[in-house]
């Protein structure tokens, strides 16, 4: 059966749930109960359902209808997988836009039900969802696992052994850690405080573990409390030795299926710190009435993403060993086409990942490679597959867009590489992405600006040219742990949000970019540490560090677009990948490092 027959399957069986439990339509978002970005497959149920694979999309069914909301980024990606399927790509502006809230308000039948799992609603989002529907008069039922109803052959829970993040790389000892957050507790007046996102969880406790694909994560609650925390997890995840030391700092290890029973066992009047954008709906649901919620940001989510200044000195080695195994790959590649070899995107990923497991205190990739050959490259979360994928032949830009989990750090670099001859606009489009992404990277602000305040300085070059692209220039990336971490952000989105203020001692992403479907894509991608910039009369001033030690092809742009200012980064940068990468790589990684860190010709 065609993927596109047997997603048509799904939603006729989902619709038969349906009519069952007589609700008019079905919500299934992409989340499971930890609200996770990268999901365990037992949660991957918008994908079962749709044949829609991407990391980010919204399905909803009714009996007449079934669409997938997805922002610009996926586009492409979902015309395709849904083709045939009777499942229609709806399109969003943005990302984290809200268009199936607004479809929901004008679509649903008046006094209808809709279905939601309540146990992958985020709490914040069910406020949201419920709003839209009462405009119709209609009501939310999240008592329904439709998706479970509906998949026979659904995979079960993730079994996958925990270990402890041990020092040197673990900078801060799991007791400072909680008393950090006790007092940050007490500060909000809540005594108890329930963590449900698996990076915080393994960031607290310093613990790792291997649940989800490219994270180092494992499926946990946690609740802390005055005098004990209570990880609930699957008890046979954690050897004997590991529960002794969590006893040694009050951590008590409970069945993963005990944390709406302790939640609904809290004491007469205990205040509980729930952070609504990071708790299901069905987790506070589990809240006694006699016990108040405390409304709050995670104070961890801010703790875990100001690195500590050892924390940065590991990340700093990281970069030196993942740059080092990227000067072999760029290597290797341009010996390839040189030789007349057959390459395709597969053979990329194959590659990059070999240099990087040969490298010190490797783990494994930090998100799956994106490896984009001409007009493969204009998908933002493209990937190739056995089934599809392009062979890299001819002239054209080849994107690559990879990273690494290190014990000391977590790595996300995006490079376009010149095959063949290109054209004036190829190289147009690749230096206004550098130019964009220079002047980010030379930005000095002030301190307590928020993230998506900076984003235009990357776009101006851009829109320059009468262009520009559909996803943020910069998310925050975590220390052996997420690729995508919070609570910082440069995008349009970030401007107006409180917590998206750049700080001393991030790490976030630099990637402008630019795509023309069907032809060419183009990013180019730095990570860079918020750094103090210094103090004037007018007050404290940050800049960035960039952390990514990376040669840019020079061969894909027109070096007469850049300004002093721009060649003179774009050289420094060069002086110090080659002085770092040097005493790491031999051979042809060596050859090929000198080559491309030569200065821009004057």
């Amino acid at each position: 059966m065609t993927s596109s027959a047997l997603a048509a399957t799904r939603i006729a069986t989902l619709r038969e749930r349906l009519a069952h439990h007589g609700v008019a339509a079905l919500l299934v978002p992409s989340a499971d109960p930890h609200l996770s970005e990268y999901l365990p497959s037992r949660w991957q149920g918008r994908a079962w359902a749709s044949g829609f694979t991407g990391s980010v999309g919204t399905l909803i069914v009714t009996p007449t209808f079934a669409g997938v909301w997805v922002d610009s980024r996926y586009w492409t990606q979902a015309d395709r997988e849904l083709e045939g399927s009777g499942i229609t790509r709806m399109s969003l502006a943005a990302s984290g836009a809200t268009g199936h809230l607004d479809w929901l308000a004008e679509n649903l039948p008046e006094g209808s039900v809709l279905a939601v799992d309540g146990d992958v609603l985020g709490y914040a989002a069910a406020k949201s969802l419920e709003a839209a529907v009462a405009k119709r008069r209609a009501t939310l039922r999240t008592d329904l696992d439709l998706i479970g109803e509906a998949w026979p052959d659904r995979p079960g829970m993730p079994t996958a052994p925990i270990a402890e993040h041990l020092p040197p790389f673990a900078t801060v000892t799991r007791a400072e850690k909680i008393a950090r957050l006790r007092e940050a507790m007490t500060k909000r007046g809540a005594a108890w405080h329930f963590v449900s996102t698996l990076d915080d969880v393994a960031w607290l406790l310093n613990l790792r573990g291997a649940d989800v694909a490219y994270n180092p994560v494992f499926l946990a609650h946690a609740l802390v409390g005055p005098s004990e925390i209570v990880l609930f997890v699957g008890e046979e995840k954690i050897a004997p030795e590991l529960r002794a030391r969590l006893a040694a700092d009050g951590v008590r290890v409970a069945p993963y299926e005990d944390a709406k029973r302790a939640l609904a066992a809290l004491p007469e009047g205990a205040k509980l710190l729930v952070d609504p954008g990071r708790v299901t709906l069905g987790l506070t649901e589990s809240v006694p009435a006699h016990a108040t919620i405390v409304e709050a940001a995670n104070p961890t989510v801010l703790f875990k993403a100001c690195k500590t200044e050892g924390e940065i000195a590991h990340v700093r080695k990281a970069m030196e060993q993942d740059g080092a195994a990227l000067a072999e790959l760029f290597a290797w590649l341009e010996g390839a086409v040189a030789r007349g070899e057959r390459i395709t995107e597969l053979t990329i990923d194959e590659q990059v990942c070999a240099a990087r497991a040969r490298r010190p205190g490797f783990v494994g990739p930090s998100f799956a490679t994106i490896a984009g050959w001409n007009a493969n490259g204009a998908m933002p979360h493209y990937r190739a597959t056995p089934e599809l994928h392009a062979t890299i032949e001819g002239d054209g830009l080849l994107l690559v867009d990879s990273g690494g989990q290190y014990m000391g750090g977590t790595t996300d670099i995006t490079r376009v590489v010149c095959i063949g001859a290109l054209s004036p606009e190829q190289k147009r489009d690749v230096t206004a992405v550098l130019k964009g992404m220079i002047q980010l990277s030379l930005a000095r602000f002030p301190r307590g600006i928020r993230g998506g305040l900076l984003d235009s300085l990357a776009r101006a070059p851009i829109w320059a040219t009468l262009s520009d692209y559909g996803h943020g220039t910069g998310h925050g990336v975590g220390y052996y742990l997420a690729v995508h971490e919070g609570p910082q952000s440069i995008s349009p989105g970030a401007a107006g949000l409180p917590h998206a203020i750049l700080e001393p001692g991030m790490i976030t992403s630099n990637e402008p970019g630019i795509y023309r479907s069907g032809r060419w894509g183009v990013r180019i991608e730095n990570l860079v540490l918020t750094v103090p910039a210094g103090t004037s009369e007018l007050g404290e001033f940050l800049m960035f560090e960039t952390l990514t030690l990376c040669p840019i092809d020079t061969r894909c742009i027109d070096a007469a677009l850049l300004d002093a200012r721009e060649r003179a980064w774009l050289d420094a940068y060069h002086a110090e990948v080659r002085a770092r990468l040097l005493p790491h790589v031999e051979g042809e990684a060596r050859a090929w490092l000198l080559r491309a860190t030569e200065p821009l010709p004057v």
